[in-house]
């Protein structure tokens, strides 16, 4: 009887040790899953941004109110602090007072990956 007054409530070094297993796993997932979404937020933040890039390009084109020449351009431009690199393909349609335009956005020059791309129409006034 005097072995179990002797014992006190609480946790043994087992115990402890099980818990604090279970609590790393735990935090490891949430730091994962926070990280997987600030990856999207910046994602999404670049794509906006590249969608506006190229808006703007088009935006361009159109308020020169002159077909620009068939073929391929390039540049870059600076959107909330943020360098972007467009390309352009100007191709005639089968009207020719329209001209296609195809503007891909990307975060690195040459990259294949666009973040962004958008197809318009040039007309002739």
């Amino acid at each position: 009887m005097r072995a179990c007054a002797s014992r006190r409530g609480g946790f043994t070094l087992i115990e402890m040790l099980v818990a604090l297993a279970i609590l790393a796993i735990a935090l490891a997932a949430v730091q994962r899953a926070v990280s997987g979404s600030l990856d999207n937020a910046y994602e999404l933040k670049q794509r906006l941004l590249a969608a506006w890039v190229a808006d703007n390009r088009l935006a361009e084109l159109r308020a020169l109110r002159v077909l620009p020449p068939v073929g391929e351009a390039s540049g870059e431009e600076t959107q909330a602090g943020i360098v972007f690199y467009w390309q352009s393909q100007v191709s005639g349609t089968p009207n020719p007072f329209v001209e296609r335009v195809e503007i891909r956005v990307m975060a690195r020059p040459e990259s294949e990956h666009a973040l962004a791309t958008l197809i318009g129409y040039l007309v002739r006034r």
